[in-house]
């Protein structure tokens, strides 16, 4: 392994201009005779629109122009979609009602789009919006997600009930029968509670339109942009996708929040024609808070049936999930194909059936946020795991090993087939990091204190490199989820490496540029990463569901490999030996059985200078494209460990040790994987201690609508996470490689309310498990 290769813990090569203050974020760029846009948001979250006066703010200091819904409906615009059709259990097509850029008719959340006011500075843009007369006709809001389909109020008129779809997968009469005769059932109820990104930098986004082209540029914080330029183009009607470039510069930090395509883009780059000017929007806090997606929401009641030797015959779930006042670009696809086909976790479960009633509510909508399903699947499959083990007086790593998927290709009854694992060397690692013969000992120790100790497992798995086309494709998607690139050889041997991926904190620059080094045997200062640019970079389907390594360094991987016979040929040319006595290996090309030589550099260079090629067998240049479409999922699988103490005085926790045994295949670089690892604990820590979005029952307010009732993770509520590997390398790619992003947000809430209930002696408890609640929870029989 070389000091910059695969393997190697290289240092991040973006970090420097990060950490010096050089990064070059949406809000940094500036456009000549630029204005700035403020968004009229509802206050209400369920009202009918009456007139809309915007005379006072149109005549206001520095106003440039005020935009309602009628000016978008004139000229055409189209609303907002979701990409993925869902049919619901009587083959009817899903519920999907209008979602406009700017309301229409009615609002439907707290902080929906009413209207635009652009003026020459943002401060003037904000003060005039203030001046937007508005006549509402307040109407009952619907709130809560377990009572949604039965409320009297319809968020949309015409979708019945307030229902996306009911949906269903397995079979009900098979898993029906295998309940009826197991020897015991553990049943949960189980709510997977709200959250809200909250990624470091905020939204924004700079419209711009060029009349001598008629054309328009979007800059935005999006963690795809060929696909908003697609959607954009094909489907809201902004501009063919010829005349309309999306540039996602830096980006800090999307977490899911930053896939979908938002009204406020779609606002700037629509009016920047019809002003004539640049306009540039900045999201303020207050206004992600209330308008970014948000994520989870679900309401479940789930079962496990298990015969008289502790073994797993069945799993069945009936959840209600969620999805806001508007279905997000991906809305449909969370609660279904990233939920319910990893119900199976890592166990051999013969029997599955798993229902969704998806619904609409005044909230702001609801779309995949770090793990998108796969959180949610694992927090319903390891709560009723460690809790059937308790209820049997069973060990639970002992209950887990008893039912671990220990075959491969295992095919589960809910559609994933797991291709590659060893559930149980994780677990055994785990256990051994941890000290978990040890445990009952600590226990004591903490007794004697004063203090509750609890231990709590999570053996996640997680369906990642979201994108086989064949696969999403008959699901519902409605693209194919493959990834591009292109290697570029200049001819003084460096190398820019085009990709359809989106770098917004994984390390691309960094590990796509180990690869080449690796593969090319040359340095990696020599190796450029480009991406984020639909003018520069060929199409490509963005970064999101762990799919970076799996999908979009495998793109590379295979254009390297044409990059690499393409050399050959050029090194026999001019060394005049067969192509096939060419060998390469650690940047020199030479000929088989002599001491002939050419370093990748010289054989660059002499691809573009091309003397005396043989022009029908080798065309000049060193450039070559490719894309990937894999056969399957990649299957990263893990044991997290948690141990917490508990006060009882004043139910206050504190996480006091954390293992994590992960399985990523091939890791290419451990640094960063780690980080990753690190982030995703964080994260889903957040959800388990301390974050919640809450909505007032009756008025549809966002009670926790700023960093003084929504509360975030600090440094102080983490231990220091202890970290080990294992490798099983993937089948479907030929790295080997899984992914890792998710990987801590999808095992930590399971790990922890596992831990916490363990600690206090209670069965069911709901996140976040915060002081009152865990305090409440131990008082309830008093």
């Amino acid at each position: 392994m070389s000091d910059s290769g695969i393997g190697a813990r290289v240092p991040r090569k973006e970090d420097h201009r990060f950490i010096t203050g050089q990064g070059n974020y949406t809000d940094d760029i500036n456009l000549p005779k630029q204005t700035y846009a403020y968004f009229v948001r509802s206050p209400h979250a369920h009202a009918k629109l009456g007139r809309i006066n915007t005379k006072a703010a149109e005549a206001a200091p520095g106003v440039v122009a005020v935009f309602t819904g009628k000016d978008v409906e004139a000229d055409g615009i189209g609303g907002l979609i979701c990409g993925w059709m869902i049919h619901s259990k009587d083959g009817s097509p899903m519920n999907a009602g209008p979602h406009p850029i700017l309301a229409s008719g009615k609002v439907r959340y707290v902080g929906d789009h009413v209207a635009v006011v652009i003026a020459e500075s943002y401060a003037e843009a904000k003060a005039a919006a203030e001046l937007v007369e508005v006549s509402y006709k307040v109407l009952p809001a619907v709130v809560d997600t377990a009572t949604a389909a039965t409320a009297k109020a319809s968020v949309h008129d015409d979708i019945p009930n307030n229902t996306v779809f009911n949906w269903a997968i397995g079979d009900e009469d098979a898993t029906a029968k295998a309940f009826s005769s197991a020897s015991h059932v553990t049943t949960l109820d189980l709510v997977n509670n709200r959250l809200i990104p909250n990624a470091m930098e905020p939204r924004a986004a700079i419209g711009d339109y060029d009349g001598g082209s008629d054309s328009f540029t979007l800059y935005t914080t999006s963690q795809n942009p060929h696909v908003a330029r697609l959607v954009l183009s094909a489907f809201i009607g902004i501009a063919p996708e010829h005349k309309l470039r999306v540039i996602a510069p830096d980006v800090g930090g999307g977490f899911g929040s930053k896939i979908f395509i938002y009204a406020e883009e779609t606002v700037c780059v629509w009016a920047a024609k019809k002003v004539g000017r640049p306009i540039k929007w900045t999201a303020g806090r207050d206004e992600a808070f209330l308008a970014d997606a948000h994520g989870r929401d679900h309401v479940s009641k789930a079962e496990l049936a298990i015969d008289a030797n502790g073994k797993i015959q069945a799993l069945r779930v009936k959840t209600t999930a969620n999805l806001g006042a508007y279905l997000s670009t991906f809305a449909s696809s969370v609660p279904t194909y990233l939920y319910a086909t990893l119900l199976s976790g890592q166990y051999n479960i013969p029997n599955i059936y798993a229902e969704v009633d998806t619904v609409y509510t005044n909230t702001a909508p609801v779309d995949a946020y770090r793990g998108a399903g796969r959180p949610e699947a694992t927090y319903v499959v390891e709560r009723l795991v460690e809790t059937a083990a308790r209820e049997l007086g069973m060990d639970p790593a002992e209950f887990r090993s008893k039912n671990f998927v220990t075959e491969y290709p295992h095919q589960t009854p809910v559609i994933m087939c797991y291709d590659s694992g060893d559930y149980q060397d994780s677990l055994d690692k785990a256990c051994a990091l941890i000290k978990y013969d040890q445990f009952e000992k600590r226990r004591a120790s903490s007794m004697r204190k004063g203090k509750m100790r609890g231990i709590g497992f999570s053996t996640y798995i997680e369906a990642c490199g979201i994108a086989p086309s064949a696969a999403v494709g008959s699901l519902g998607a409605g693209v194919g989820l493959w990834e591009s690139a292109e290697v570029r050889v200049n001819p003084t041997g460096n190398v820019e490496v085009l990709t359809g991926s989106h770098s917004h904190g994984q390390g691309h620059e960094t590990t796509f540029a180990q690869l080449v080094a690796d593969r090319l045997g040359i340095p990696i200062d020599q190796v450029e990463i480009v991406h984020g640019d639909t003018d520069k970079v060929q199409f490509g389907m963005g970064t999101y569901g762990s799919r970076s390594g799996a999908v979009g360094m495998t793109a590379i991987s295979k254009a390297l490999d044409k990059v690499e016979a393409k050399a050959k040929k050029v090194a026999s040319h001019v060394m005049e030996a067969a192509e096939g006595d060419i060998e390469f290996k650690d940047g020199s090309f030479t000929v088989k059985g002599t001491d002939k030589a050419m370093a990748f550099g010289e054989v660059a260079l002499a691809a573009y200078v091309a003397h005396s090629f043989p022009t029908d067998q080798i065309e000049p240049g060193l450039k070559e494209g490719a894309f990937h479409d894999p056969a399957n999922f990649t299957f990263p699988a893990g044991c997290h460990i948690c141990e917490v103490e508990v006060d009882p005085e004043t139910g206050v926790t504190e996480i006091v040790d954390w293992v994590a045994v992960d399985d990523f295949g091939n890791i290419i670089n451990p640094n960063i994987v780690e980080g990753q690892v690190h982030g995703g604990i964080a994260q889903g820590v957040g959800q388990a201690l301390t974050e919640n979005a809450v909505y007032d029952s009756g008025t549809g307010q966002l009670l926790s609508g700023s960093y003084m009732d929504y509360c975030m993770p600090r440094a102080s509520d983490f231990p220091e996470f202890r970290l080990g590997f294992t490798v099983t390398e993937c089948p479907t790619n030929p790295l080997g490689i899984k992914g890792c992003g998710e990987a801590g947000a999808i095992a930590a809430p399971a790990a922890v309310m596992n831990a916490v209930t363990n600690a206090i002696g209670v069965k069911e408890m709901d996140m976040p498990a915060s002081p009152l609640n865990v305090w409440r929870a131990l008082n309830a029989s008093i």
